[in-house]
């Protein structure tokens, strides 16, 4: 897991602590009790969801436009992606080749050979300065960023900023953490689960991610 793909921004301070005196809203004598775990794992059990909706948090993701698409489909969600209107691209993500699994149209083999790897991996190198020396190109010309960036394939590296609150992210992080998610990625959900443990720990206790 490349831990360089995911950061974190901000959080809502005292977050479970915030959610738990939430849920407490209608025992208003009792919304100060420090003792929250009970409590919240009691949400997550029966599915009193709402609860975590009371606090948010804000990652940094690094990664390509091949994958960004599959990130801004989840729609409780707010982005802010790197806009290649206003600014010039500047790299791009590399990727493995893995063959397609013929049962799972969605899911690919890591068995190829040595050789047809490095070939994939040569050729995205290839392309990525043909390409990057065209758009320098029409940059040069005067052709607009906006018109300029069809010329970048896929594997053009972005940075986008996503805004949850703790209830989209455990439904992220349990859709696209494990298998039946492109490896790119479920590795950025993986990375992000690990922020969220590590920030949210008794909500990832209760939830059985530790």
């Amino acid at each position: 897991m490349n831990e360089s793909l995911v950061k974190l921004i901000s959080i809502t301070p005292r977050a479970e602590e915030t959610m738990a005196y939430c849920a407490r809203v209608s025992n208003p004598e009792n919304q100060e009790n420090p003792k929250i775990d009970k409590l919240l794992g009691f949400c997550i059990k029966n599915g009193h969801w709402s609860v975590f909706e009371q606090a948010n948090m804000v990652l940094e993701i690094n990664t390509s436009r091949a994958i960004s698409p599959q990130i801004l489909r989840h729609r409780s969600f707010s982005f802010q992606e790197f806009s290649q209107r206003y600014a010039a691209a500047t790299g791009f993500v590399p990727y493995e080749a893995r063959r397609q699994d013929l049962k799972n149209r969605q899911n690919s083999v890591d068995d190829l050979s040595e050789e047809s790897k490095q070939w994939f991996i040569d050729s995205q190198k290839e392309i990525w300065d043909l390409c990057y020396s065209r758009y320098n190109e029409a940059l040069e010309r005067g052709i607009a960023k906006e018109c300029a960036r069809s010329l970048l394939p896929l594997n053009t590296a972005t940075r986008l900023y996503m805004n949850g609150t703790v209830r989209s992210w455990i439904h992220y992080i349990d859709l696209r953490a494990g298998h039946g998610t492109q490896k790119e990625h479920m590795e950025i959900a993986q990375a992000a689960k690990a922020i969220f443990i590590r920030e949210l720990p008794v909500v990832a206790q209760a939830l059985g991610w530790t």
